[in-house]
């Protein structure tokens, strides 16, 4: 380790321990904690393995065989709907010589075949089949199981821990509930999906994801009138893991086929759960994203479109048009966040003053964050 990479480090975490205080700096983080690799180790293991991740849709996993499998900090993880018609979790790690037994994506299947040695494992991530393996006395085929991770169902929205034994998140998810009873969220379904890669730390992608002062610049044609960037972003914390966030429209949306009251009309209504994933109601949609981190300068973007099913095929046109429009702007934050990347590499770059536009969501985020990498500390653990 380089004294260099390690005063960034302490650096970093110096500067997280601002953000418990009751008045924290109004400055963003230094740029080490962007770079530094210890850091990112230590986020791994505070975070990243205890955490909770939106992953899927349950439309994505709505029949026997049908999986989803995502990488989450290095990680692999594959969700399953078995034929108990039970969601599981598990690593696709084939547990005689480690190759991986999917790669990331979705599809649908009746069993993972190792193609390595064949090993074949159930959809429960029960081992079925080895071939050659009876003359090895000291095998036991029962007790050989992919392990399993912990894994979650919320009006529709489906939530995976590497944890196996993770506190359960609908008791913190339920505490916004309310905010977002009128969508209907069970009865939606998914009309769109979308995978990308970003070259960028997963910590900027979740700033920018707190505010909306970025609309005036990086989606000036395409959000900005509709979302105003110089509005009042509202945001209320429930709990260390979930925030309600609410970013003003510039005229009220009315839905064709929800009933929602006037702040629902008036507002994008967020849920942001830590550490990187959210969805936002508009109308009568509900857009979700997740921003799995998959190394230190690298984000695997996954999310999709919910709507009633009233809706669904009622003009292709503007079915089109508004896909097009989610990915442009999906595209411009990629852009701009992919340049900040660039940027905190520079020798001169320095901690920056926030907006009062962003503070009330980004100084959240990093209190969050700061819970998270230096709780255990705090409490002498």
């Amino acid at each position: 380790m380089s004294t260099l990479s390690t005063s960034g480090t302490a650096e970093a975490l110096a500067a997280l321990q601002q953000y418990r205080d009751d008045d924290p700096p109004a400055l963003t983080l230094p740029p080490s904690a962007y770079t530094s690799p210890e850091l990112w180790e230590m986020e791994r293991e505070r975070i990243f393995n205890r955490c909770w991740y939106l992953v899927a849709h349950v439309d994505q996993l709505a029949t026997t065989g049908d999986y989803v499998a995502v990488s989450i900090a290095g990680e692999p993880v594959v969700v399953t709907r078995a034929k108990d018609d039970a969601l599981h979790a598990m690593s696709p790690i084939c547990r005689h010589r480690l190759m991986p037994l999917v790669e990331p994506g979705a599809g649908r299947t009746d069993a993972f075949t190792c193609q390595y040695h064949l090993w074949k494992y159930g959809l429960d991530g029960r081992l079925r089949g080895a071939p050659y393996m009876g003359g090895n006395k000291q095998f036991e085929p029962k007790d050989c199981r992919l392990p399993q991770f912990a894994v979650a169902e919320w009006n529709g929205l489906v939530f995976v821990n590497l944890d196996a034994n993770a506190d359960p998140i609908g008791a913190h998810l339920d505490l916004a509930a309310h905010q977002f009873a009128d969508y209907r969220l069970t009865e939606m379904v998914q009309v769109d999906t979308w995978s990308y890669e970003w070259q960028t730390n997963w910590k900027s992608v979740m700033e920018n994801g707190h505010e909306n002062y970025h609309v005036i610049g990086l989606h000036r044609e395409t959000l900005e009138p509709f979302m105003p960037g110089g509005s009042d972003m509202f945001v209320e914390q429930y709990s260390p893991w979930v925030l309600h966030a609410r970013i003003p429209f510039a005229a009220s949306v009315a839905p064709e086929v929800l009933t929602l009251n006037e702040v629902q009309q008036a507002n994008g209504m967020v849920l942001l759960t830590f550490p990187s994933s959210a969805f936002v109601g508009t109308g009568d949609q509900i857009v979700w994203f997740s921003f799995l981190p998959t190394a230190i300068d690298r984000v695997h973007v996954v999310g999709g479109v919910l709507t009633m099913p009233e809706l669904v095929g009622v003009s292709e046109a503007v079915t089109r048009t508004q896909q097009a429009a989610t990915a442009m702007i999906n595209n411009e934050d990629r852009l701009g966040l992919e340049a900040v990347q660039r940027g905190v590499s520079s020798r001169f770059a320095e901690r920056g003053h926030l907006s009062p536009k962003e503070q009330p969501g980004v100084l959240a985020f990093y209190r969050n964050l700061a819970h998270a990498m230096l709780g255990d500390e705090a409490n002498g653990r």
